[in-house]
């Protein structure tokens, strides 16, 4: 596999991850704390979930494939909802800054990743050539969620934005959500 080939894999499966990273960076309570885990939690699902498809290879591609897009959709979905329902409530904590939900959206970004393992990667016999491919595409990751949380700093100094943040970022989660599950 190419460079060019490789980079053009890790810019696409990072674009689940740009979105969520854009709609979370909007909501006026997240801290740089908050953004570095979450870029470190997509970047390492990024990583680890093309590393497992890929050493699982061809084995479950016929099984698998079709599924993974709907889970984290599904995922992306409820976690969207809760955005929405969370804005409607004044309260002081958020609900996206819980380890879990550290865990449960760097997960939900990254199953696609372990499709492209189980089919782009599945047929390298070469560990250090799949070791240093799934790399990349975790460092690609880690950059792009990043590139979106300094974006959407930008973005809430629109009045309109900063005012409805919780709700743009959980309607956008939605949209993206239901994008994964009907259109692969």
């Amino acid at each position: 596999m190419t460079l060019y080939g490789l980079l053009l894999i890790a810019l696409a499966l990072s674009l689940d991850a740009f979105g969520v990273s854009l709609s979370i960076g909007l909501n006026p309570n997240v801290r740089f704390i908050n953004k570095l885990i979450f870029c470190i939690s997509f970047g390492f699902f990024q990583f680890g979930f093309s590393l497992v498809g890929s050493y699982a290879g061809s084995y479950f591609t016929t099984y698998v494939a079709a599924v993974p897009a709907v889970i984290g959709g599904v995922i992306i979905g409820i976690v969207g909802v809760l955005m929405v329902k969370d804005g409607m409530e004044e309260k002081e904590e958020c609900l996206l800054f819980t380890p879990r939900m550290y865990i449960i959206l760097g997960a939900s970004v990254s199953i696609d990743a372990l499709v492209i393992g189980f089919t782009a990667f599945g047929n390298i016999h070469s560990s250090f050539s799949i070791l240093l491919y799934t790399i990349v595409i975790g460092i690609v990751t880690f950059i792009i969620s990043a590139a979106a949380f300094i974006l959407s700093k930008y973005l809430k100094k629109i009045s309109i934005v900063a005012r409805y943040a919780d709700y743009i970022g959980g309607i956008i989660l939605i949209l993206f959500g239901l994008k994964m599950i009907f259109i692969r």
